[in-house]
């Protein structure tokens, strides 16, 4: 527990000394641009909300130094393998240059530095094929760096709204640390409460005001983190299932594999164009209805934050079978079919303007905000 009240307190403080002297770095760490098909903030924040994350990590790692010197070595170079990633996306967020293909190659090198580290080579994926494949190391190796690069990206597009990728990977760190506690993996469960308290420390400023944001920094820092504890608890706890950690973020994989179905074959466009045709995007126009003037900044940030909770739903589809059943592929692979039976009927719903009445919110407080309720109405 105290792993993580550290890492919580930490990042809350971190990210607080951000946000007060954001009148010095403003013009480096803000995202200014409010116009683009993914932006939903009505002015500039910082975006470097993943300096607080790291550094309420780091906070834990010299706690493990001092109380847990037999796990403090795999600890640090977790952390130190993670750092071409984490650089990566804070120079983007920082510059505005760095661009997709260049981060994912640093989360590759960030997966490969992990492969010779820690031996976090992914060895099987319980598919006999597969598995035989995997036996020879330069397989493992490339296999591995796409899968962590991936994972990486993945929890990279989903950070589109305030309290999103959040609370997302926290339910995520907080199931991989239940099953490494499971299975007696100290060093696994310990890196896993602090990445969960420091998100939970970063989440204080983020949600549901969106005062931060995680930034390409603290996205890719916290997807590599994910990908590298997956790979190494199934590497080294053979009753763990391959398919546990492939379900608990499939959300963010599957919305990945989707948005790429749907740039290149749908459109013929680029995998890497972005758009706004998310899951979470088509939840923010096609469900949340907040009765508050649309062309009133306060709204367009609440309307943000009402978007989250829906896909927190989501993901828990993907979560709790993961964790209930941990150790049984069979039933790892149903659910991962029900979510994606699931996430097609719910988009092409959307998509349809035939959301579901029993998902909509709307408020109705009086009569002067029912023109403001049209606006927003047409907007959309």
């Amino acid at each position: 527990m105290q792993t993580f009240l550290l890492a919580f307190v930490v990042s809350v403080v971190a990210a607080l000394l951000i946000l007060r002297y954001n009148h010095l770095h403003g013009h480096l760490t803000a995202d200014h641009d409010l116009d683009g098909v993914q932006k939903f903030h009505p002015h500039p924040v910082p975006r470097v909300g993943g300096v607080a994350v790291m550094v309420g990590i780091l906070a834990v790692g010299g706690l493990v130094s001092v109380l847990r010197p037999e796990i403090s070595r795999q600890f640090w170079l977790l952390l130190m393998a993670s750092i071409p990633a984490f650089m990566g996306g804070l120079v983007e967020d920082l510059t505005k240059r760095v661009g997709v293909l260049t981060r994912l190659g640093l989360t590759m090198l960030a997966a490969a530095g992990g492969f010779w580290l820690l031996n976090a080579g992914i060895s099987r994926v319980d598919i006999p094929i597969i598995d035989t494949a995997l036996r020879l190391w330069p397989v493992a190796l490339v296999f591995t760096v796409f899968a962590v690069a991936g994972v990486a990206n993945a929890i990279n597009i989903i950070d589109g709204y305030n309290g999103l990728a959040g609370v997302v990977t926290v339910n995520i760190f907080m199931a991989l640390g239940y099953v490494s506690y499971q299975v007696g993996d100290a060093m696994l469960w310990t890196i896993c409460l602090a990445a969960a308290g420091a998100i939970l420390g970063f989440l204080v400023w983020n949600y549901p005001r969106g005062l931060i944001f995680l930034g390409d920094g603290g996205a890719y820092l916290i997807g590599f983190l994910i990908g590298e504890i997956s790979v190494l608890l199934v590497v080294r706890h053979p009753e763990v299932s391959a398919w546990f950690p492939f379900l608990l973020v499939f959300y963010p994989i599957f919305e990945t594999l989707f948005s790429i179905y749907r740039r290149v074959l749908l459109r013929n466009g680029s995998p890497g164009m972005p758009d706004a045709v998310h899951m979470h995007q088509m939840i923010y126009k096609r469900l949340v209805r907040w009765a508050v003037g649309s062309r009133q900044a306060n709204d367009k940030v609440w309307r943000n934050a009402m978007t989250s909770p829906y896909l927190w739903v989501l993901s828990s589809l993907t979560v709790i079978p993961a964790v209930a059943f941990w150790n049984r592929p069979h039933w790892l692979l149903l659910f991962t079919l029900l979510f994606v039976a699931s996430y097609t009927w719910l988009y092409r719903r959307l998509v349809r303007f035939r959301s579901p009445r029993w998902l909509m919110i709307r408020y109705h407080h009086d009569s002067n905000r029912s023109s403001s309720h049209r606006i927003h109405k047409k907007e959309d």
